[in-house]
């Protein structure tokens, strides 16, 4: 199996060591007859089938044939990943199946026509974050900038005119969806049906690590799909009814800016076990993309016909507003170029804005939003943020959440919630050096006698692994570097002269590799062009939700999502009105909701003692 041209050694001096956890035995089942310690020793060949045999040295006796053992072959899954980026971002290491551009191109072009039963609708869903590194990528080496709709403009003709892909759809309204669901769940938890504070829950590499390492996290993680899964939902149960189509017949493919979202896509809990088919069928990240252009000979540079004109959709033009019975009555209602709305910039931080949508929901939902103040505090670095809503009128502390990313802070923020929640905090680097019981908070009294809480504890975290956020991903594309004619140590080459050369069968790098991953000026550039399209990410969310030139956008979809809604949960009681996210359904629509928007987390326990294992 040849591995993903994207995957290449990494500087991961941010993430966790691998340990000798990570190592996985084989279980030899065929093992041969234990032999005398004075035995002859044996040999490993290997047929032209790639098989490995242990074969003895000794010449076979009178009437006896030499011996061949057939041995078992090691296999790495994608479920024995611990999540620790020390092996699963290294060439070489781990066996990715069927979740690589190479597998995308090979389905495509054993696609059966149109009119075969066995045609299959491929669709692919672009993450905004990764089109920040192409519109990155391209901008570095041009003079103008572009962009997030331009690039989307451009890759989607790409995946149309050259790979044969039916649709092409970003996942900011599956992000909308998401924040939505978040929201609601967090007020579910504020209530008292769940725990406190809540951990955000889109970033696989983290809830990976909570499963593997510190199971006592696992109550806190918000159980709200990511975006991903969430456009999986979206695109074979919604789409697909729209379509004619039952979810296996339809190929969706995601691009993603991180290699944890393979993990993602290949959890039990997002394969639909009727059709035998995943939400999600095949992951490739940005790196992978731009691979596939450069195989086909596809210049993302050259602009395309219409590529600032935003898409009006079938919902834009009044199909939306419609109610369900109508739709139900007038299937024509909804166009066969089906889309849903483009580039939802939803405001606050380029990793989802899942804190922000929480202070934003918070805020709006009171009678009087502008009597909350919110205030920053950085805390060592701005991956590490504190953000405090105060009643401008009382004084008192209403809402305090942070924003954690990297696996340095990650560490931090769990030995807190561990502190703060009184829970042990067990196996992994956070639970080394945390003190083990919570800690009594100080409590004062102001100048008029009331209690308030000089340590209050979170009530929300958006946990990230990846240092800067999801734009600075593994999967994302790396800094353009101009040629050098200098080696390592500064010294003049000509490599010509000296016969260096690349041999005929070497792959090259999807893009020029920089001297390490997660340079910062890079990260600052594809951050800026994640927010071209708005003048600047605002500091703090403002207390109506959303900025009013973008008001009608967000409207809209929030109207799109209660019908999605309404029509996969098919609530039988009256909701007295249009279904909106926040409805009260029926027990059985609720649990159908569960279902399509919600999964789960299980604690993994190791099989493996590192001590144990006899190398």
């Amino acid at each position: 199996m040849a591995f993903s041209g994207a995957l290449t050694l990494t500087d991961l001096n941010d993430f966790i060591t691998p340990s000798q956890a990570c190592i996985k035995p084989v279980e030899q089942t065929n093992k041969p007859e234990p032999q005398d310690a004075g035995a002859a020793a044996t040999q490993i060949q290997v047929d032209s089938s790639g098989s490995y045999y242990e074969v003895s040295t000794n010449a076979p006796t009178a009437g006896q044939t030499a011996g061949k053992q057939k041995l078992t072959t090691a296999e790495i899954s994608l479920n024995d990943c611990l999540a620790c980026s020390g092996c699963i971002t290294s060439a070489e290491s781990v066996l990715i199946t069927m979740q690589s551009h190479a597998e995308v191109l090979n389905v495509l072009e054993n696609n059966p026509p149109h009119s075969s039963p066995d045609h299959k609708v491929p669709v692919i869903s672009i993450a905004p974050q990764c089109l920040a590194s192409l519109a990155a990528s391209i901008s570095s080496s041009s003079s103008q900038n572009v962009s997030l709709l331009q690039v989307l403009r451009r890759v989607s003709a790409f995946c149309k005119e050259v790979l044969g892909f039916a649709h092409v759809f970003d996942t900011t309204f599956a992000r909308h969806i998401t924040l939505l669901e978040h929201a609601k769940e967090f007020t579910e938890r504020k209530n008292g049906e769940g725990k406190l504070p809540m951990l955000a829950s889109a970033c696989p590499g983290w809830v990976c690590y909570a499963e593997k390492t510190h199971a006592e996290m696992l109550p806190f993680i918000s159980r709200t799909k990511s975006p991903q899964q969430v456009m999986g939902t979206l695109v074979k149960e919604w789409s697909g009814a729209k379509w004619g189509k039952t979810p296996d017949q339809i190929y969706h493919v995601t691009v993603m800016p991180c290699y944890d979202k393979k993990l993602e896509a290949s959890r039990q809990d997002f394969y639909n076990e009727a059709y035998a088919t995943r939400d999600v069928d095949c992951v490739i990240t940005t790196g992978e993309l731009q691979l596939l252009m450069q195989e086909k000979g596809w210049d993302l540079s050259i602009p395309v016909s219409d590529e600032n004109v935003p898409r009006l959709t079938s919902f834009s033009r009044g199909a939306m507003f419609g109610t369900v019975d109508d739709q139900r009555s007038d299937p024509g209602m909804l166009s066969a170029d089906l889309a849903f709305p483009e580039l939802l910039m939803h405001p606050g931080t380029s990793s989802g804005s899942y804190l922000h949508s929480i202070i934003s929901t918070l805020t709006s939902s009171s009678s009087n939003p502008d009597v909350f103040e919110v205030t920053t505090k950085t805390v060592r670095t701005a991956d590490y943020e504190e953000y405090t809503v105060t009643n401008r009128e009382t004084g008192q502390v209403v809402f305090r959440g942070a924003k954690c990313y990297g696996f340095r802070n990650l560490q931090n923020v769990v030995r807190k919630v561990g502190r703060d929640s009184g829970v042990q905090v067990g196996r992994g680097a956070a639970g080394r050096l945390a003190g083990l019981r919570a800690r009594g908070r100080a409590v004062r009294k102001d100048a008029a006698g009331s209690a308030a809480q000089e340590d209050r504890g979170y009530d929300y975290v958006e946990v990230m692994a990846c240092p800067s956020g999801c734009v600075n991903g593994g999967g994302q594309l790396r800094a353009v570097q101009p040629a050098k004619d200098a080696d390592e140590e500064g010294f003049s080459r000509n490599w010509s002269e000296a016969g260096v050369k690349f041999d005929a069968d070497e792959t090259l790098p999807a893009a020029p590799v920089g001297p390490k991953w997660g340079d910062r000026e890079w990260t600052k550039k594809v951050e800026a062009a994640y927010w071209r399209t708005l003048p600047t990410p605002p500091p703090t969310p403002p207390v109506d939700g959303s900025p009013a030139s973008i008001s009608s956008a967000f409207e809209a979809a929030d109207q799109l999502a209660g019908r999605i809604l309404a029509e996969l949960t098919k609530p039988v009681e009256p909701t007295g009105g249009p279904v909106g996210w926040s409805t009260k359904l029926d027990g059985d629509a609720e649990a159908r909701r569960q279902r399509l928007f919600r999964t789960q987390y299980r604690a993994v326990e190791s099989e493996v003692v590192g001590l144990a294992v006899k190398w």
